[in-house]
């Protein structure tokens, strides 16, 4: 049985791999420090002689006895809420974690995917974006310290191929959503789900003209097993198209959910990308690989999700009290 390292499991893609694998036949290590990870995501699995858990934060040195095949990392904050309140961790996590898990993949001879961004093209010039785009980011702007930690994943795992003669993968991922979202992450569509379930206007921030493209996470996932499974050893996107404005998606959040809420208009946070739409030609030609599921369907699907939350769930505000200790 293959042996995989999953980092970041308890998170919402992250668990979403566990599944995956498992259902592949695999031997699955979920490693999570549950900063931002819930072990809910992952509870159904506990049971199973071919999964196990570690509770550990891969900025520290990352240790796994036996043999392993592959690792996927995906440990590291994704919401804007969450590496807003903690910047370094976040940091810490592309720099330090990525270096940990490269020096593991070199001493077990094991191929590594990496979990990347489309965040790594900032607020984009080019559109829509193909993975030969450098970007347009603020170094130090706030929302640049996922966005750097991102590129320097990117920079770090291609030296460690070039050098070592790593067998690396990166992905680029673009707006994902479905199943164990969390409603307080920050994202659009579990807020927008969430003030619906809630009875709360819906909130657009600046004139709602900025554009997101989502994929739902079952085609996600798939790009992303096709491409650890592939030899093509450059980034590759891996994303849904179909482009929508945040103003019309709210709308069709409105239609979704039955409810009558009307849409309010915020201030635009500083650096927020006004477009973000994912080329897909490598993943079509190299993969074969393209989203399925269409945004109503997906959409229900996750609504139907928010809706099994309890009450507590859905009145939650802060998804958890980030202490010093998790500043550091």
């Amino acid at each position: 049985m293959k042996r995989v390292l999953i980092t970041g499991a308890a998170g919402f893609l992250g668990s979403h791999l566990c599944d995956r694998f498992i259902d592949e036949g695999f031997h699955v290590i979920g490693m999570d420090n549950l900063i931002t990870g819930d072990l809910k995501n992952i509870e159904h699995l506990f049971k199973l002689p071919q999964f196990e858990f570690y509770h550990h934060d891969v900025t520290k040195f990352v240790h796994v006895a036996g043999e392993l095949d592959y690792i996927l990392h995906f440990a590291s904050p994704a919401s804007p809420i969450d590496y807003l309140k903690i910047p370094i961790q976040t940091l810490k996590v592309g720099a330090l974690g990525t270096h940990n898990l490269l020096g593991l993949a070199k001493e077990k001879g094991a191929r590594i995917l990496i979990a990347s961004t489309s965040e790594i093209y900032g607020d984009p010039l080019v559109h829509p974006q193909t993975e030969e785009y450098y970007g347009n980011v603020n170094t130090i702007g706030p929302r640049g310290v996922y966005d750097e930690a991102k590129r320097f994943q990117e920079s770090i795992t291609m030296a460690y191929h070039r050098f070592h003669g790593l067998d690396t993968r990166i992905v680029r991922i673009f707006n994902t959503y479905g199943p164990r979202m969390r409603l307080n992450d920050g994202r659009v569509i579990p807020a927008f789900m969430g003030q619906a379930l809630r009875g709360e206007d819906l909130t657009v921030f600046g004139d709602g003209s900025q554009t997101r493209s989502f994929c739902y996470v079952d085609d996600e996932i798939e790009g992303i097993f096709r491409l650890l499974m592939s030899d093509y050893t450059m980034p590759v996107n891996i994303g849904n198209p179909h482009e929508i404005t945040i103003r019309d998606f709210a709308e069709e959040i409105i239609k979704l959910t039955g409810t009558d809420q009307k849409i309010v208009y915020k201030p635009l946070p500083k650096d927020d990308p006004m477009q973000r739409q994912p080329d897909i030609t490598k993943a079509k030609e190299i993969l074969g690989w393209e989203p399925k599921v269409g945004r109503e369907e997906g959409m229900r699907k996750t609504f139907d999700y928010f809706k099994t939350l309890s009450k507590e769930e859905l009145e939650k505000t802060e998804h958890r009290d980030f202490t010093s200790r998790n500043r550091k």
